[in-house]
């Protein structure tokens, strides 16, 4: 993707998820009325995922899946996995 394409937004279930690229990191935030929740991987895309609170957050746990991360990303916002909305861009990441 190019700068002009990110960041990459879907919505459903009054869940907002936001797919964006930074130097360092690919990075998946989630926010709703209940709480936020980010999916940070590498920007080469092969290291594992880490779970935040939020995108600046400190780490609370890293997955080799993102089915896995997605699932700690709802608990987070007290929500099921199926929930969340996750932008066509982020839907590669894990390993």
């Amino acid at each position: 993707m190019t700068d002009s394409e990110l960041p990459v937004e879907a919505a459903a279930d009054g869940i907002t998820a936001t797919y964006r690229e930074t130097e360092d990191e690919r990075l998946l935030t989630f926010a709703s009325d209940s709480g936020t929740a980010a999916i940070a991987q590498n920007i080469e895309g092969y290291a594992m995922l880490k779970v935040r609170p939020t995108a600046d957050g400190d780490e609370l746990e890293r997955y080799y899946g993102f089915d896995m991360a997605l699932d700690h990303a709802a608990e987070l916002l007290g929500r099921s996995p199926h929930d969340l909305p996750v932008p066509e861009a982020a839907a590669d990441m894990g390993m």
